[in-house]
């Protein structure tokens, strides 16, 4: 049973601060710098490469949107893993954005926490995760009317 509960609060202490790096930068994004200027500011840049421009003004204004909303979902815990795939996504993005203008571009710093953070509770058991309400809903559904 204890094991039971540490690997909670590791899966609880995962999610927390990953679910926190992607709200926290979608609240930014939507609510100070705004969709439109994240796209112009960090997507239009791109407009010197192969991808056209209307990729990307459509991938650039859903970014924020993806990380806020999915970030809440996994602090709560709630369709976890619908978004933690929405965020692995943004990841892939952002690395191939990265690497486009910068083929060496270090991902050390920025992509490769969160990759680790997202890997660890995508892979955990959803039974494990018991502080959130995924694991509640799964407890309701089990239990006979």
């Amino acid at each position: 049973m204890a094991k039971d509960f540490q690997r909670a609060w590791a899966l609880l202490f995962a999610r927390l601060i990953l679910g926190l790096i992607f709200f926290m930068a979608g609240v930014w994004k939507v609510f100070q710098l705004g969709p439109l200027d994240h796209a112009r500011k960090y997507f239009l840049p791109f407009s010197d490469t192969f991808l056209p421009v209307w990729s990307l003004w459509s991938v650039g204004v859903a970014i924020p949107l993806v990380e806020l909303i999915a970030g809440a979902l996994v602090i709560l815990g709630l369709r976890t893993r619908d978004a933690l795939v929405a965020l692995g996504f943004v990841l892939v993005i952002v690395t191939f954005g990265h690497l486009l203008h910068e083929p060496l571009y270090n991902l050390t710093g920025h992509v490769i926490p969160r990759l680790a953070l997202l890997l660890f509770v995508l892979w955990s058991p959803r039974e494990n995760d018991r502080f959130s309400f995924d694991y509640l809903l799964m407890r309701e559904k089990a239990e006979p009317i």
